[in-house]
């Protein structure tokens, strides 16, 4: 079996992988994370940002990938919208 993180919410590897890429572009990782999120579509899409961020963010602060996921977070948290099923019922 191959390692591709610590995560359940990744579980792909996708998020874990981008971290890796030496080089890569902040329009790389946005292309990633829509890939990622739709695939995960969840009921509790801000708490996975979150999640995603307490993993990576601390020792990579400056990638463009924390770039993104802190982004989405911050909307998430504007929008009050949640993914997956919870999200297209009011």
């Amino acid at each position: 079996m191959v390692f591709k993180g610590n995560l359940d919410i990744d579980p792909r590897g996708m998020i874990y992988e981008s971290y890796r890429i030496d080089g890569i572009s902040l329009e790389e990782c946005r292309m990633i994370f829509l890939d990622w999120a739709l695939e995960a579509a969840k009921a509790d899409m801000h708490g996975d940002l979150k999640v995603l961020l307490n993993e990576y963010s601390i020792d990579n602060p400056s990638h463009p990938m924390t770039q993104v996921i802190t982004d989405g977070l911050n909307r998430a948290s504007e929008t009050g919208r949640r993914g997956g099923r919870a999200g297209r019922h009011t």
